[in-house]
């Protein structure tokens, strides 16, 4: 039974993921996107074919003048992937028939010794280059807004929270260095990805190249493809050329480590990413209020309440990094892929691997946003790091009299003091004052030095400066 048209701009409207609808991820991952890249896979190969004298030069310029996925019906190619269990076998047909409209002679050499696993990961690969070239474009502008954010707010003073409880003092520029620290690593990462862990695939039918081998002695008589070692490796090298991955040592049609390795770092990169959302989703709290996303049109509304401003790119970026563990958890399972092709393992992680891409694009493009229009509150900071009367830097008595009466002795004794100013609700410098145990300890003024929170930040001006000079965990 026929299924209804679907109308081409119905197709992967991201409705149920806002994260990534309408982001430059989304387009470079899009079922158009894939097409183009599968089609992209078949005129390199072609291409290569004909660099090493197998193709007639002639035919590999129809064929890649012929590669573009407006000129096939993306809905057709789909649909005929149930009939075959991939896309490939249908593009093919498709894509044959387009170019024998150009050119009869030339379309006998579309996929020549070629099978579907060798276009579709290449095509994969691609997509994923294409779609991390943007991502780490992102990364790098949150990166300089990170830098900006940290270098302004060296200096500004706010409670450290641990447990959802005011900790000790600390700076929100050193909380900025964090996400920097953890932004700039995973750019690093996936730059690295970029520069040689994204490999073309070219493997033919069982990744021996046999059908390429074959097609190659067929058709070049005592050319380059009489020699069967030496043209295989130069066809690996120079599809992967041709194509803009890196050149496989040998397939990898069931070593899926590339694949597994892409999702881990994707996965990682969304996890940093949802970690500065929450702590902005949290600094953003009506009680807390010490940061706020970038106003906009339309942002942040509410649908019943008139009054209220959501933090929706965080929101955003945290869905997305929420999402990431399980995606990439299907692509580790189908590293046990059976034999040399998987009847089910290497098809489950095409979908799940692109919306890895586009979720992490997504969120990259959410948090640039984020970052760089984030309105700061210091007078709020300042004044929440005060709400526990003193108490922030109780922790800094406790280790000034730890030489006159024992650590063990000095802790438990400020417990109990910091116990008595908290169910009192007076600061904790009057409670001091008064406690016997504690008659004689500090010089006059010395306790308001000591419980002043801006003079216990620590190390904290000097780990900012480590990170904007560029240190590295």
């Amino acid at each position: 039974m026929s299924s209804p048209p679907v109308p081409a701009a119905d197709l992967d409207s991201g409705i149920l993921s806002p994260v990534r609808a309408g982001t430059p991820a989304e387009a470079a991952t899009s079922d158009s996107a894939c097409l183009q890249a599968l089609l992209d896979a078949e005129s390199a190969l072609v291409r290569a074919q004909a660099e090493l004298g197998v193709v007639p030069a002639s035919a590999a310029r129809t064929i890649t003048a012929a590669a573009v996925a407006e000129r096939l019906d993306l809905v057709a190619v789909a649909r005929a992937g149930r009939g075959a269990a991939n896309p490939v076998v249908g593009m093919v047909q498709a894509f044959t028939a387009v170019v024998a409209a150009d050119d009869p002679a030339a379309a006998d050499y579309v996929h020549r010794g070629s099978t579907s696993q060798d276009i579709l990961d290449t095509a994969l690969m691609l997509v994923a280059r294409r779609t991390l070239e943007i991502l780490v474009g992102d990364l790098d502008a949150l990166g300089a807004a990170l830098r900006l954010l940290t270098d302004r707010h060296r200096d500004t003073l706010m409670a450290g929270r641990t447990l959802g409880l005011h900790a000790v003092p600390t700076t929100f520029g050193l909380k900025a260095a964090g996400w920097l620290l953890s932004v700039d690593g995973c750019a690093a990462r996936l730059r690295g990805l970029l520069d040689g862990g994204l490999p073309a695939q070219l493997g033919g039918a069982a990744g021996t190249l046999a059908g390429y081998l074959e097609y190659a002695q067929r058709d070049a008589g005592e050319g380059e493809g009489a020699d069967p070692q030496r043209y295989a490796a130069r066809l690996m090298r120079r599809f992967a050329a041709e194509v803009g991955l890196a050149e496989p040592v040998a397939p990898w049609h069931s070593t899926r480590a590339p694949v597994a390795a892409l999702a881990s770092e994707l996965a990682l990169t969304a996890g940093v990413l949802g970690k500065i959302a929450v702590d902005v989703q949290l600094l953003s709290r009506t009680e807390t209020a010490e940061v706020a996303e970038p106003a906009a049109t339309g942002r942040g509304v509410s649908s019943a309440m008139p009054h209220k401003r959501n933090p929706a790119l965080a929101t955003l970026i945290r869905s997305a990094a929420l999402q990431l563990p399980a995606y990439a958890s299907v692509l580790m399972g189908a590293l046990l892929s059976e034999d040399e092709r998987s009847a089910g393992a290497w098809h489950a992680e095409w979908q799940p691997l692109r919306e890895c891409l586009r979720l992490t694009g997504g969120a990259a493009h959410s948090a640039r946003e984020l970052v760089e229009g984030l309105e700061v509150f210091p007078e709020r900071m300042g004044t929440n790091v005060t709400l526990t009367g003193g108490m922030i830097a109780s922790e800094r008595l406790a280790a000034v009299l730890a030489p006159a009466l024992g650590k063990a002795a000095a802790k438990e004794l400020m417990s109990r003091v910091s116990a008595r100013a908290a169910a009192t609700h007076r600061p904790l410098a009057d409670v001091v004052a008064e406690t016997p145990e504690l008659s004689g300890h500090f010089a006059p003024g010395e306790l308001a030095e000591l419980l002043d929170p801006a003079h216990y930040t620590g190390a904290a001006p000097m780990l900012v400066e480590r990170v904007l000079k560029g240190g590295g965990i």
